[in-house]
């Protein structure tokens, strides 16, 4: 008889709590180097808000695509739902500092999520998924 192992992605948290912060992660990795490279070779700042743009989406595509591709379901929808958490997550840290965020952030976060979502379900399986 086969036993069930019950797979850690499984769990709803657990999924989204670990995508959402490799996608922030991926968020501040790609700001510093985004800085730096501005500093060190544009030595203007001129792109500095699509730099930032970039930088949001790539975010919000790496926790989709992350969620994903080791959750295998609803690709769309968990994307969409792990962008949603960043921007409440960089809401509430700018309602700390006194930084209001626009809504077209969400959208972005959002649509980028999705996108990563989609590309993640449809990406080869992880080996060792357990």
């Amino acid at each position: 008889m086969k036993r069930y192992h019950k797979n850690l992605w499984e769990n709803i948290v657990f999924g989204f709590a670990v995508s959402v912060l490799f996608g922030i992660f991926c968020m501040i990795l790609s700001s510093i180097v985004f800085s730096a490279l501005s500093l060190c070779l544009m030595k203007s700042m001129q792109f500095v808000n699509f730099l930032t743009v970039v930088s949001l989406m790539i975010g919000g595509y790496f926790s989709g695509f992350v969620c994903g591709r080791y959750r295998r379901k609803h690709g769309l929808i968990d994307g969409t739902v792990c962008g949603i958490v960043i921007y409440v997550l960089l809401i509430s840290g700018g309602l700390i500092y006194g930084v209001f965020p626009i809504k077209e952030k969400l959208l972005l976060l959002m649509i980028a999520g999705a996108v990563g979502g989609v590309v993640g379900v449809n990406s080869k399986r992880p080996e060792k998924l357990m």
